[in-house]
This record gives structure tokens, sequence and C-alpha cells, in this order.
């Protein structure tokens, strides 16, 4: 897309001076700097994460082999359990220690991963097939049933592997592979969908349950197969879920009917721009496919860059102002923005979309001690509007710390090739 108002120079030159007053200002009274903030929202989390169990009664447990006979328990933090959003936040804080150099950032990771297959197999050989798997703790690692169960924390687990790899953790991914690629449910162009509530419905927030995943598998295993796939998903997403009236994805898409769903719902537009820019991150130049994923994700972000609030921040429902200021979507757009900008996938005339919502984050979402406010909680699909409107957004809710994380360390990137 030509833009024809500025010239480059003066773009740079006006983006320069953006740059200079809001570091002006953050010195002048005594703001702290973005990695700050950044290292606040970790560190957070590091102080509410506890690994093990509790019952009922409050009592805690390190390991399975503290746990009394018979005794129902829970995850002593919802930073301990297994689920997709672990994934993300592991991957944050692995990208926050290879930027810092700290340690306790990938431990955080490391020791995640490691505390579920220490504990699972007590787990295993207690379930009774009472309650849904994804109820029981860490009854998804074992499971493999759903994406949700594998795809982004199997991504995480890559990540960890490059430094502390075992034979176990290997199985676990040889497992994933297999089961996204011959046992998860597709249509007949082999796009990823789901059996429930309806049968053979696409929903967005699956690229991400898959294509990060993917995308690690191609270069863990030198097999191009998994690029192809991954590729594959994201066309295929876009050719169902996109909305060309607006510039906005759908939450879904019901095979039966073939119709979308009623919803341009945050965080699954969020969802959609992450998996792109994980995989064009792995993809070789020149690779078949990766010009028409890089023409995708621009298009996509030029229709977001029109839903930005003039605080910098995205709706719970993007083309619903009514709808409350929602800090997964923004933190998951601001990473987007800025990640697409330094690798060059989209014009650098979009920086200032990416700083003033990374700037409204700061401003508005984070806390002095690194709290992070107004996160969607955990949302299915339907076509009842006020559902999404009425969806809980919470403090430090898992679905978005991490991306807030993310967020920042990519802006803090993007601030020094602007200035290049």
């Amino acid at each position: 897309m030509k833009h024809k108002m500025f010239s480059k120079p003066v773009f740079t030159a006006t983006l320069i001076i953006f740059l200079s007053t809001i570091q002006v200002f953050a010195q002048q009274n005594g703001v702290d700097s973005d990695l700050e903030v950044v290292q606040k929202v970790a560190d957070f989390i590091l102080s509410e994460n506890k690994l093990g169990f509790k019952d009922d009664q409050g009592n805690n447990y390190n390991s399975f082999k503290d746990i009394p006979k018979d005794k129902e328990v829970s995850f002593a933090s919802k930073y301990g359990e297994w689920h997709y959003t672990n994934g993300v936040i592991n991957l944050a804080m692995m990208h926050l220690a290879s930027h810092t150099g700290e340690g306790k950032y990938y431990d955080y990771a490391k020791n995640h991963i490691a505390h579920g297959f220490e504990n699972y197999k007590f787990f295993q050989s207690r379930f009774k097939n009472d309650r849904p798997h994804h109820k029981y703790p860490l009854g998804q690692l074992w499971t493999m049933l759903e994406l949700d169960d594998f795809g982004a924390i199997s991504a995480s687990m890559l990540e960890v592997m490059k430094k502390d790899d075992n034979a176990t953790y290997k199985e676990y991914i040889e497992n994933g592979a297999k089961r996204m690629t011959y046992g998860q449910d597709r249509l007949f162009d082999k796009t990823l969908v789901r059996t429930f509530p309806q049968e053979m419905t696409l929903w967005a927030d699956d690229l991400y349950m898959s294509v990060p995943f993917l995308s690690r598998l191609a270069v863990y295993t030198g097999e191009n197969k998994y690029f192809d796939d991954a590729i594959n998903q994201v066309l295929n997403f876009d050719k169902y879920l996109w909305n060309p009236h607006n510039g906005l994805y759908f939450h879904c898409y019901y095979t039966d009917t073939e119709q979308n769903g009623v919803a341009h719902w945050g965080r699954s537009n969020g969802w959609l721009v992450l998996s792109q820019i994980h995989l064009l991150e792995r993809l070789p130049d020149g690779y078949p496919g990766k010009d028409k994923v890089i023409k995708n994700l621009e298009k996509q972000l030029i229709g977001l860059s029109r839903y930005q609030d003039q605080d910098g921040l995205w709706r719970q429902l993007l083309d619903k102002n009514d709808s409350y200021k929602e800090t997964s979507a923004s933190a998951m757009f601001v990473q987007g923005f800025a990640k697409a900008i330094t690798e060059g996938w989209i014009d650098k005339r979009f920086a200032s979309v990416a700083l003033r919502g990374w700037e409204g984050l700061r401003k508005t979402m984070i806390t002095e001690d690194g709290q992070v406010k107004d996160i969607c909680v955990g949302t299915g699909i339907s076509d009842d509007l006020i559902f999404y409107y009425t969806r809980p957004a919470r403090a430090n809710e898992k679905h978005g710390v991490g991306s807030v994380i993310d967020a920042g360390l990519e802006v803090i990137k993007l601030k020094e090739y602007l200035k290049k």
C-alpha cells in the first residue's frame, strides 16, 4: 500500500522527534524505562508462581510424592498449570532472558516444563475419566486430545530443548508432531478445525495452537512439510475468517452453515497476528509462500491500525466502541506492528501505531508494581454478541501477561531500529 502524505525523510524525522519527546518526558519525570516496566511484569509473575499442588483446605504439596492417598488437589498457582497460555508465558520469559542475560527468566520456563514431566504420571494413573481431562491436574499433558492441550506448550518446550534436552521431551514432541499431522480433525483442504461445540468448526485461536509449533518443528526436524502445513493454515484461515468489508477477522467459521460467527473478537485477531510472526521469523528467505504470508500480515495490520483508540489501545470487540479496552489483544497488536517493522515486513511509517499502543499499555494497564489490568478471561465461541461484551476482564490473567512482556521487548527493539 502506497502512502503519499509524507516523504520518507520527513516521516523519519517526525518519528525521531516523537521518540525524543517520550524519552525526555520519561527522564524529567523519573518514569521507568521500557525494560524496567517489562521486568516488573515478569518479576510479578515470578513472585506469584508456585510449582506444586494444593488441596481444598489450603495445604500445599511440592510434588506428587507428598500428596496423601486419594487426596484431591489442584495446581498451587495458575502459572504452574499445563495450558496453552503457560506456553505463551514460557516463550515470553525466554525472550526476556535472551535480552537481559538473566537466568531466572529462562529457569521459569525450564522448571515449568520439568515439573510437569516429573508429576504427570501420578495423575494419569489416578484419573477416573469422571471429568473433562483439562479440568484434571496435568490432564492436558498426557492426553493431547485438542490443539489447546499441546500446540503452544510444545512450541515453548522446543525452545527449552535447545539448552535442556532429554529423551522424554523428544518423545513428547514426536507424539505431538504425529498428533498434529495425522490425528487432528481437518477439512478437505487440510484446515485444522474443532469438533465442539459444533462439529468441524474453525476457531481463529487455533492458528496459534498450531503454527508456532509447526514452524519450530520444521527447524527442529529439518522437514519442510511442517513449514508447508503452517503456510497452508495461515492462508486457509484467512480464506475462511477474513472480512473484506471492515479489514478484520471473525472469531470463527461454521462449516455446517458456511457462515461466520458474530464477533470480531480482539484476542482472536491477536492470535492470528502472533502466528504469522512466529512463522515468518523462521521461514528461510525465498521460501515458497513466504511472500504471501508477509502480504497477509501486512493486510491484517493495516486493517487493525484503523481501530486503534485515542489512547493507543484496542477494544474487546474491535469494531464496537462501547466494548471495553482490552489488554491482551492490544499487546499482541503492539508486538505484531513492532516486529513487522523491524523485520521489514511492513513500512516503518506504522511505527507510531506500535509506539502509541505501548504507551497506552504503560499508562493505562500496567501498574507500578508490574501487575497487568483488564485481560479478558478464557473465551469460547458464541453467536450471542453480548457473550463477548460481558466476558470478565481481570488482572494478571495468564491469557495476556506473556504478550505484554513480548510487546515491550519488541518496542525496545523497534526504538533502537528507528534510531539507525
